[in-house]
């Protein structure tokens, strides 16, 4: 017969590998971008939304001049005041829901030096 500590240390040993493996996804970086498949006018809302919220400095980055001004798409610009308001609410699954027009990726959209947040 196996002994209470046994299954006292079977337990830990669960419960610690369970706690590593959630610390691992959590850790794991994300982005939110805009769908290409996005219309121009939801695009637009994205932009004024994420802009209008409170922690999301729009003007630093989409500014003309600025490493991430270009390209100058519409698209690209959602995307990066999408992104901004994803991490400054904390990276939740629905602040990038922007009626389903938000793309989570772990791939750094960051290009040349524009640098996702």
């Amino acid at each position: 017969m196996k002994s209470p500590f046994f299954f006292v240390l079977l337990l830990f040993l669960n419960i610690a590998a369970m706690a590593a493996n959630n610390n691992n996804e959590d850790d794991q970086k994300t982005w939110c971008v805009a769908k290409a498949s996005a219309e121009e006018s939801v695009l637009m809302a994205n932009i004024d939304y994420a802009c209008s919220q409170p922690g999301v400095d729009c003007a630093t980055v989409l500014r003309k001049g600025c490493p991430c001004f270009t390209p100058d798409t519409l698209l690209s610009h959602a995307s990066l005041a999408m992104n901004l308001y994803y991490q400054s609410t904390g990276r939740n699954q629905w602040n990038c829901y922007f009626a389903n027009s938000g793309l989570i990726v772990i791939t750094d959209p960051s290009y040349g030096s524009c640098i996702y947040q």
